[in-house]
């Protein structure tokens, strides 16, 4: 009708909102882990590292010398008191990719001392050489053990305090002519002075009889290739197979075997390679 009011629109309902799936978050492919090596030690000759292999390592190795990594990647590794400049870290990926990183290795000022005299190499009679063999091959055997010990993850502590006689890498050289380097650290705090587990480990030899040159003699497996040998022991408190302690005493300080005095001669070895005691540990209190 004229005058009547135009009629109203019927509301429209509002546009729903579209809904959408929420993103979906998958777990990263990537491996725990570093992308690659971490470690800290003593990078020079006769030191150590222990570290971290990168996230995903199936194996590594340094130089040419596989490391054991345990369950989170971990390793220790050791350079010989003769390595070269540069030593090399190696990981083979589990999706076939290697990681590689290079290590400057410090040199040492070795205490050398040339005199002017022949070196005297005398020739082993047929009973001494009877004797040893069997001594040697004990020694080889024990160095190789692997415990599964976890020693090489504790910061070292001194098997006993006492003035420092010997210290590891000295050398003679006899008219051009290099003799054996010193091979541990001598310790020499008095005879019957106990000495005690620089760290945790597994007895792995104890000398039945007193070695011709070591005299009484024992070895601890550290693990991960890392072991200890104490020498010229007056008694030996421990037997082959004994988990040991850090600080738990293991024998006390002699002169059995071949040795000037009473004094403690502490070597350490790694795979093959001959270290410094004192690169792993504080300063004497």
């Amino acid at each position: 009708m004229p005058g009547s009011p135009a009629p109203q629109a019927s509301p429209q309902p509002a546009a729903a909102t579209a809904l959408r799936p929420a993103p979906v978050t998958t777990p990263s492919s990537a491996p725990a882990g570093p992308a690659s090596f971490t470690f800290a030690g003593e990078l020079t000759q006769g030191g150590w590292l222990r570290g971290q292999a990168p996230g995903g390592t199936v194996s590594a190795q340094i130089d040419a010398e596989p490391l054991v990594l345990d369950g989170d990647g971990r390793f220790f590794a050791a350079l010989d008191r003769d390595a070269p400049a540069e030593a090399r870290l190696t990981a083979t990926l589990a999706d076939g990719r290697i990681v590689e990183q290079a290590l400057a290795v410090a040199p040492r000022a070795w205490d050398i001392q040339r005199v002017n005299v022949a070196r005297t190499a005398g020739i082993p009679s047929d009973s001494f050489a009877a004797r040893r063999a069997p001594e040697l091959a004990a020694i080889v055997a024990a160095r190789a053990a692997d415990t599964g010990a976890q020693g090489w993850r504790q910061d070292f502590v001194w098997p006993v305090t006492g003035r420092i006689s010997g210290r590891f890498g000295s050398q003679r050289i006899y008219r051009g002519e290099p003799g054996s380097y010193h091979s541990g650290l001598d310790i020499a705090p008095g005879p019957g002075t106990p000495y005690v587990a620089p760290a945790d480990g597994v007895v792995v030899l104890v000398a039945a009889q007193p070695f011709s040159l070591e005299g009484n003699l024992l070895i601890v497996d550290h693990g991960a290739g890392l072991n200890s040998a104490f020498l010229h022991s007056q008694s030996i408190a421990v037997s082959e197979g004994q988990q040991v302690r850090q600080g738990e005493v293991l024998g006390r300080v002699g002169a059995s075997g071949r040795a000037t005095g009473p004094h403690l001669h502490w070597s350490l070895m790694w795979r093959g390679r001959r270290l410094d005691p004192l690169l792993f540990l504080p300063p004497q209190g």
